[in-house]
């Protein structure tokens, strides 16, 4: 899908949005759906001129053959259920490592990230992926409570994703609790657990040589009737075209 006001040279930002497949799925996502809902979000993008080229693709080992014209990768994939791998459905480790450079290289060199939601528990084969992402789920450790309406209150601070923003979001969804937050990562959001202690939910990073926005949001595609969610994720993408 493509917005009507690219630029004086007919030049659209590209973003791809990776959906969940396979071995990054699982019965509890429906990735297919809130891609969809993610690409209709990003398609209102328009910076400078330039409008946006949206294409969701499936996670597959291939996915990333013409990463070099992307100027947005966004990540909604997650982890398979228990079975699928040790079934050997689907291509091995062994398959999947060049799509794992491929991505990390592209990043390191500058490349614009957006993950949300089972993002932080994607991806387990590549090493470098939680640097990446600024975080990670952490199995046996992190966790969220039952689904329902949530509170993300915002930070303060004068990040462009956040400065001037509304200071609190309101959406259903699931709440990630104590995921594992790199010390480089500035946190620009966060959701109360069930004592309500704030845990972290939005974060930035540019410290692997690119930008990385990740949002722990968008468990279906409920979350996406909030008018809250929807500006703060074009807030997030514009900062990462900027």
């Amino acid at each position: 899908m493509t917005t009507t006001h690219p630029d004086e040279s007919g030049n659209p930002y590209r973003v791809l949005v990776l959906a969940g497949r396979g071995r990054y799925e699982d019965p509890w996502h429906d990735h297919a759906a809130t891609s969809h809902r993610l690409a209709l979000v990003l398609a209102e993008l328009e910076l400078g001129g330039r409008g946006t080229d949206v294409v969701v693709r499936s996670v597959f080992p291939d996915a990333l053959a013409d990463l070099a014209d992307v100027d947005l990768v966004v990540v909604n994939a997650g982890t398979s259920w228990p079975g699928f791998l040790e079934a050997g459905i689907g291509p091995d480790d062994d398959a999947w490592a060049p799509f794992h450079v491929d991505l990390e290289a592209w990043a390191r060199d500058g490349g614009r990230v957006l993950a949300v939601h089972q993002s932080a528990n994607t991806f387990g084969d590549a090493p470098g992926w939680e640097e990446l992402l600024g975080g990670r789920w952490v199995p046996g450790t992190s966790y969220h409570p039952p689904f329902g309406p949530a509170t993300v209150t915002l930070a303060t601070g004068g990040h462009p994703i956040v400065a001037g923003s509304d200071a609190t979001v309101e959406l259903l969804d699931e709440r990630y609790c104590a995921l594992r937050v790199a010390p480089s990562t500035e946190v620009l959001g966060w959701v109360p657990d069930e004592d309500g202690t704030p845990q972290p939910v939005v974060w930035a990073t540019e410290a692997h040589g690119g930008r990385t926005v990740y949002c722990g949001l968008g468990h279906d595609a409920r979350a996406y009737d909030s008018a809250g969610y929807v500006r703060l994720l074009l807030r997030a993408a514009t900062w990462l075209l900027a």
